[in-house]
This record gives C-alpha cells, sequence and structure tokens, in this order.
C-alpha cells in the first residue's frame, strides 16, 4: 500500500481559509507537498491569470526534477487551461480540486455585478478534475442545484448532463481548524462577544448591531469585539457602530498575530455569527474549540457542522435583530447564574474536536493515496 505521495499544490490566491486550510494540512500531513501559490490580491485577475502563471512556475520545477503523483488546487484554478499548458507527464496526473467557495452562489453587493464568466471557470474546472471537494453538504447541494439551473440560461447547447457528471465524482470532505489552549477561569464581568466574521455585506454586520441597540436600550451589560478580516472597502456600519458603541469595545479590527486571536475567543462567552451567506464558517468552529458559546442562524452549513440534529438547538437563533437580541439576554442571564452550559461546558468543544487537524490531515492523505491508487489501477 501506498505510504506517501508527492502533491503539486496549485493555489491562485494563498490567503485567508485558502491559506490556513493548506498550512494546516500540511503540517500534519505524511505527504511531500510542493507549493506554487499566488499573493491573495484581485481575485478576478488570479482567476483569469494563474493558469498561466502557475504553468509557468511548475514549468520551472520540473526544470529542476520535480516530479509528483497528484494535483492538488483550490477553485480558482482554471484546471482545464492549466493541463493545456503544461507537459503531458503532468495532465496524466490524477487531481483534485478543493471548493471553498464558487462564483456562481457567492452573494455580490449589486446583483448586475454578477459575472457569469467566473461561475463558468468553475464549472470546466469540476469537469477536468478526477474528484472534486466541497467543505460542506450545504455547499455541495446549493451548487449543484444552481448550476442546473445557470446553465438553463445559455441561448443554446446547454450541457446539462454535466450536472450529473460532476454530482457523481463529488464528496464532501470538511476542512480542520487547529486545536485551542485550555481557557482558564472566567474574568468576573458582563457577558462578552465576539463577532469574527470578514467586514463585508454577507455577514449581515447590520443584524449584530441592530440586537447589540436593543440590548443597550434594555439596559443589558455587555463587551463586544469585532475582530473580523477587513479589506479596502468597509461598509460604513462598522464606523458608526465604533462611535455608537465605544463604551462597550474591548478589542476591534482583525488580530493579526494568532495569539491575539486565540485571546479574544478565549475571553469570550459567546460567540455571534450574523452571516448571509457561510460555505462552511471556520470561525465559528475555532470559537466552538475555544469553549465560547456558538451563537449562529439556523440556515447555511452551521445546522451541519454544529450539529443541530444531535440536540443543539439552543446554539441557533431565528431571523432578525429582535430575536437575536432575546437570546443574548436569555445567555446573559445564565452567565450571570454561573449556568451558561447547563452543566455540559464541553459540549461546543467536542463539536469542534472532530475537525482537530491532527485528525483530519490523516483522513485527507488517506483519501489522495485512495484517489492516487485507483488511478493506477486503470
Amino acid at each position: 500500500m501506498t505510504e506517501s505521495l508527492k502533491v503539486l499544490t496549485l493555489e491562485p490566491y494563498y490567503g485567508g481559509s485558502h491559506k490556513a486550510f493548506l498550512e494546516g494540512w500540511m503540517q500534519y500531513s505524511r505527504h511531500e507537498w510542493t507549493l506554487l501559490n499566488l499573493p491573495p490580491w484581485k481575485w478576478k485577475w488570479r482567476m483569469r491569470h494563474s493558469a498561466i502563471t502557475l504553468a509557468n512556475q511548475t514549468a520551472g520545477k520540473i526544470g529542476t526534477g520535480g516530479k509528483w503523483d497528484i494535483i492538488f488546487c483550490s477553485d480558482m484554478l482554471n484546471l482545464a487551461e492549466y493541463l493545456g499548458l503544461v507537459p503531458q507527464a503532468i495532465q496524466k496526473l490524477p487531481s483534485v480540486v478543493y471548493f471553498h467557495e464558487n462564483q456562481l452562489t457567492y452573494p455580490v453587493a449589486h446583483p448586475q455585478e454578477f459575472d457569469f464568466h467566473y461561475a463558468l471557470t468553475n464549472l470546466i474546472t469540476a469537469l477536468a478534475a478526477t474528484e472534486v471537494w466541497f467543505n460542506s453538504s450545504y455547499h455541495q447541494d446549493i451548487f449543484l442545484d444552481e448550476l442546473r439551473d445557470f446553465l438553463k440560461r445559455m441561448p443554446d447547447y446547454q450541457p446539462l448532463e454535466t450536472v450529473d457528471d460532476i454530482r457523481h465524482k463529488s464528496l464532501v470532505r470538511y476542512p480542520g481548524i487547529h486545536q485551542f489552549p485550555k481557557r482558564g477561569e472566567r474574568i468576573p464581568g458582563p457577558m462578552r462577544i465576539v463577532w469574527a466574521a470578514r467586514w463585508e455585506h454577507d455577514k449581515n454586520p447590520a443584524l449584530l448591531f441592530g440586537s447589540l441597540r436593543i440590548l443597550k436600550a434594555r439596559k443589558i451589560e455587555f463587551r463586544i469585539s469585532v475582530i473580523g478580516e477587513q479589506f479596502r472597502q468597509v461598509p460604513d456600519v462598522f464606523n458608526s457602530a465604533k462611535q455608537e458603541f465605544s463604551d462597550y469595545i474591548d478589542r476591534w479590527e482583525y488580530q493579526q498575530k494568532r495569539h491575539d486571536y486565540e485571546a479574544a475567543l478565549l475571553e469570550a462567552d459567546v460567540f455571534v455569527s450574523t452571516a448571509d451567506h457561510e460555505f462552511f464558517g471556520i470561525s465559528v468552529l475555532e470559537g466552538a474549540a475555544a469553549g465560547a458559546f456558538p451563537l449562529v442562524p439556523e440556515k447555511l452549513a452551521y445546522p451541519e457542522t454544529l450539529e443541530l440534529d444531535a440536540g443543539n438547538e439552543d446554539f441557533y437563533f431565528k431571523d432578525g435583530a429582535d430575536h437575536l437580541a432575546d437570546r443574548l439576554v436569555q445567555l446573559s442571564e445564565k452567565i450571570r447564574n454561573n449556568n451558561l452550559w447547563s452543566s455540559d461546558p464541553d459540549r461546543a468543544i467536542r463539536i469542534a474536536e472532530k475537525f482537530y487537524w491532527k485528525t483530519k490531515a490523516c483522513l485527507l492523505d488517506q483519501e489522495l493515496i485512495r484517489i492516487f491508487e485507483r488511478k493506477e489501477k486503470s
């Protein structure tokens, strides 16, 4: 049986969850990795030119003796274009594409901004790959469902059969997270809330601040940390909220150092997500791993990752700032009574443990071996 593979890894957008995924897997993997990547900048250009750039990088590695057993890439690459630009030996390798996100169902601030060319790139890459991995069942389902509707919009030559072609070689393979230190005794004080999503419209920050406004009006004491990643264009709601809740803020802005990020989660009582869009939700599971109480919408991938069916209904809130505020008031009361977890303080941690990289990497390693050995036998 194959023990180790040489993996050619292609990442056009080496930042955020894409970078964290590869770093976590490679840290615990038994395979030998060659990582070719590009900085996380101008994603549309990356999707357009990365096949050319990474093919050139591959040629350089081949020139110094590089050989591989399998290709692993993300959804940002046009895999078919790449394979058309590399030597035949690379073309023959089995390949896996990992869908962190997709450009077919990814929300845009204005509908007129949608560019179907990037959705077609996702389709072509999925068709070119040996296997297609999604980071959640929710993501797999919405992509394949929407793909069929999308193809029906074509004026002619609608390749509807490709949906089933992709479905038959698609699998759900969850990403991993790093283990968190054990939290110490709670520091006295009011409920501490953390919100760690990207500062973008699809994470619905207005819902968070609307609920905090209700808490403030009800004279409920709380502290808030807003620590998600920011980009050049920040929604105006953040600037106004920083002023409005200035007396309630513990941390504001992205925590550049891992130690500071961990500290923010380990200090938090409640981890809140208000996302309208989430294909997986790594930060929510990291909050759970740190021992914070997750409070998330009952939609997207959350019922899947936080095990709604296993009796964890209290991790969820219904839509709307009023209901989120009501749930936060309930949790604040439990914190005051030292009963946030109702005698089971490790409930969320046990869920998060299933995603630790030290376990997840071994499973993903074996999946690559399975694909390689199947290709060898064919």
